[in-house]
C-alpha cells in the first residue's frame, strides 16, 4: 500500500485542495468470491487512474456489495467520490474505512483524506480535527502538518461573503431601474400639474382684469339710473305740488245779492 503525496497547497493565497489520489490494492486471498472482489476493486483502480471516476465508483460499490467490510472498497470509493465533488458521501466512506482498518497507516490516510474533503466544503473546524487525528497516528506526517496549519489560518480568517445569484442580481437591478423610472415619471407629472395650475391661475387673473372695467361700468350705470329716478321723483313731486296748489284756489263766481 502506497501513500500519494497529495496535500492542500497554498499558492498566491489561493487553495488548491485534493484528496489523496492513492488507491488501495486488494490482495489475492484464495477463493472464487475473493477473486471476484479483487477484480472489481483493481478494475476500479484502473478506471480511477484513467480519470473515469464515476465508472470506478460503480466498481467499488459492486465490490462492497460482495464484501461490506472491505476496507479497500470503502477507502477507494471515498477517493472516487471526492474526485466527483461528492464530499459528504466521500467522508462517510473514509469513516467506514477508518473504523474497519487495522493498520495504522490506513487509519492515518483515511483521517487525512477526511480533512481534505472537509476543506473543500470549507468546514475548517472539522478539517482541523481530522488532521489532528491523522497526526496522532502518524506524528511525522508533513502533509498533515502543513494542511493543519493552513486549516487553522482559514479558520481565523473572516468568512467570505456569499455571492448573490446572477439572476437575482439582474432582477434586483431591473427592479431598481423600473422604480427609478416610476419616480422620474411621477416628478415629471407633478411638475406638469404644477405648470398647468400656474397657467390656470394666470388665466383667472387675466379674466378678472378684463371683467373689472365692465363691472365698474355696470355699477356706474346703476348709480346714474338711481340719480335719474331720484330726479324724476322730485320732479313728479313738484308737479303734483303745483297741481295741488292750483286746485286749492277756488274759482271766482257771481255774487249772490
Amino acid at each position: 500500500m502506497r501513500r500519494c503525496p497529495c496535500r492542500v497547497v497554498a499558492r498566491a493565497r489561493a487553495m488548491l485542495a485534493c484528496a489523496a489520489a492513492c488507491v488501495l490494492v486488494v490482495a489475492a486471498p484464495p477463493g472464487a468470491r475473493a477473486q471476484s472482489t479483487r477484480s472489481l476493486v483493481n478494475g476500479g483502480n484502473d478506471l480511477y487512474r484513467d480519470q473515469k471516476f464515476s465508472d470506478a465508483e460503480v466498481n467499488y460499490r459492486k465490490a462492497l456489495e460482495k464484501e461490506k467490510g472491505l476496507v479497500q472498497g470503502h477507502f477507494n470509493l471515498g477517493d472516487a467520490l471526492t474526485k466527483q465533488g461528492k464530499y459528504d458521501e466521500a467522508v462517510r466512506e473514509y469513516q467506514e474505512a477508518l473504523a474497519k482498518a487495522e493498520r495504522k497507516d490506513t487509519k492515518a490516510y483515511a483521517s487525512y483524506n477526511i480533512g481534505n474533503a472537509q476543506m473543500k466544503q470549507q468546514k475548517y473546524q472539522d478539517a482541523v480535527q481530522s488532521y489532528v487525528d491523522a497526526l496522532k497516528i502518524d506524528p511525522k506526517d508533513e502533509d498533515a502538518k502543513y494542511n493543519l496549519s493552513y486549516a487553522l489560518e482559514k479558520l481565523k480568517a473572516p468568512p467570505p461573503k456569499p455571492q448573490q445569484n446572477k439572476k437575482d442580481q439582474d432582477k434586483k437591478d431591473q427592479d431598481k431601474k423600473d422604480q427609478d423610472k416610476k419616480d422620474q415619471n411621477k416628478k415629471d407629472q407633478d411638475k406638469q400639474n404644477q405648470q398647468n395650475q400656474q397657467n390656470k391661475d394666470q388665466q383667472n387673473k387675466d379674466q378678472q382684469k378684463q371683467q373689472s372695467p365692465r363691472q365698474q361700468q355696470k355699477q356706474m350705470s346703476k348709480a346714474d339710473a338711481q340719480r335719474i329716478l331720484d330726479v324724476l321723483k322730485n320732479s313728479e313731486k313738484d308737479v303734483q305740488k303745483k297741481l295741488h296748489q292750483r286746485q286749492a284756489v277756488r274759482p271766482r263766481t257771481d255774487k249772490d245779492w
